[in-house]
Protein backbone atom coordinates (compact mmCIF):
# COMPACT_ATOMS: atom_id res chain seq x y z
CA UNK A 1 0.00 0.00 0.00
CA UNK A 2 2.20 2.45 -1.15
CA UNK A 3 -0.59 5.00 -2.39
CA UNK A 4 -2.39 5.59 0.61
CA UNK A 5 -2.35 9.58 0.58
CA UNK A 6 -1.78 9.29 -3.16
CA UNK A 7 -5.14 8.80 -4.61
CA UNK A 8 -5.57 12.21 -6.36
CA UNK A 9 -3.26 11.47 -9.06
CA UNK A 10 -5.42 8.52 -10.41
CA UNK A 11 -8.83 10.34 -10.16
CA UNK A 12 -7.95 13.63 -12.01
CA UNK A 13 -6.51 11.65 -14.76
CA UNK A 14 -5.45 14.32 -17.23
CA UNK A 15 -7.90 16.92 -16.56
CA UNK A 16 -6.00 20.57 -16.05
CA UNK A 17 -7.24 22.42 -12.87
CA UNK A 18 -7.35 25.79 -14.83
CA UNK A 19 -10.47 24.99 -16.60
CA UNK A 20 -12.62 27.80 -15.94
CA UNK A 21 -16.37 27.37 -16.17
CA UNK A 22 -19.49 29.10 -15.51
CA UNK A 23 -20.57 30.48 -12.04
CA UNK A 24 -23.58 27.39 -11.59
CA UNK A 25 -25.01 30.56 -9.28
CA UNK A 26 -24.81 33.16 -11.63
CA UNK A 27 -26.30 30.84 -14.11
CA UNK A 28 -29.14 30.63 -11.72
CA UNK A 29 -29.36 33.92 -10.79
CA UNK A 30 -29.77 34.71 -15.03
CA UNK A 31 -32.28 32.49 -15.27
CA UNK A 32 -34.05 33.41 -12.19
CA UNK A 33 -33.99 37.01 -13.16
CA UNK A 34 -35.29 36.59 -16.41
CA UNK A 35 -38.56 34.44 -15.65
CA UNK A 36 -39.17 37.44 -13.22
CA UNK A 37 -38.36 39.85 -15.94
CA UNK A 38 -40.15 37.92 -18.62
CA UNK A 39 -43.44 37.95 -16.18
CA UNK A 40 -43.09 41.94 -15.49
CA UNK A 41 -43.11 42.55 -18.83
CA UNK A 42 -45.77 39.88 -19.65
CA UNK A 43 -48.18 41.75 -16.67
CA UNK A 44 -47.31 44.81 -18.05
CA UNK A 45 -48.02 44.21 -21.37
CA UNK A 46 -51.75 42.11 -20.61
CA UNK A 47 -52.49 45.26 -18.85
CA UNK A 48 -52.30 47.37 -21.42
CA UNK A 49 -54.14 45.18 -23.82
CA UNK A 50 -57.01 44.86 -21.51
CA UNK A 51 -57.10 48.62 -20.84
CA UNK A 52 -57.67 49.15 -24.85
CA UNK A 53 -59.84 46.01 -25.43
CA UNK A 54 -62.43 45.86 -21.81
CA UNK A 55 -65.49 47.69 -21.64
CA UNK A 56 -65.31 50.59 -18.54
CA UNK A 57 -66.28 49.53 -15.49
CA UNK A 58 -69.46 50.32 -13.92
CA UNK A 59 -70.09 52.94 -11.15
CA UNK A 60 -72.27 51.69 -8.87
CA UNK A 61 -75.10 53.42 -8.33
CA UNK A 62 -74.99 55.72 -5.75
CA UNK A 63 -78.25 54.60 -2.73
CA UNK A 64 -80.98 57.55 -2.29
CA UNK A 65 -79.68 58.10 1.49
CA UNK A 66 -76.24 58.95 0.26
CA UNK A 67 -77.70 61.70 -2.09
CA UNK A 68 -80.45 62.93 0.67
CA UNK A 69 -77.16 63.30 2.83
CA UNK A 70 -75.00 65.23 0.43
CA UNK A 71 -77.93 67.28 -0.32
CA UNK A 72 -78.45 68.45 2.99
CA UNK A 73 -74.62 69.06 3.75
CA UNK A 74 -74.73 71.26 0.77
CA UNK A 75 -77.75 73.27 1.20
CA UNK A 76 -78.43 73.59 5.12
CA UNK A 77 -75.98 75.79 7.11
CA UNK A 78 -74.77 75.09 10.29
CA UNK A 79 -76.82 75.90 13.72
CA UNK A 80 -76.01 79.39 15.08
CA UNK A 81 -74.85 81.24 11.67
Amino acid sequence: MDHEGDFGDDRMGNVPQDVKGFNPGLIVLLVVGGLVLAFLIGNYFLYMYAQKTLPAKKKKPVSKKKMKKERLKQGVSAPGE
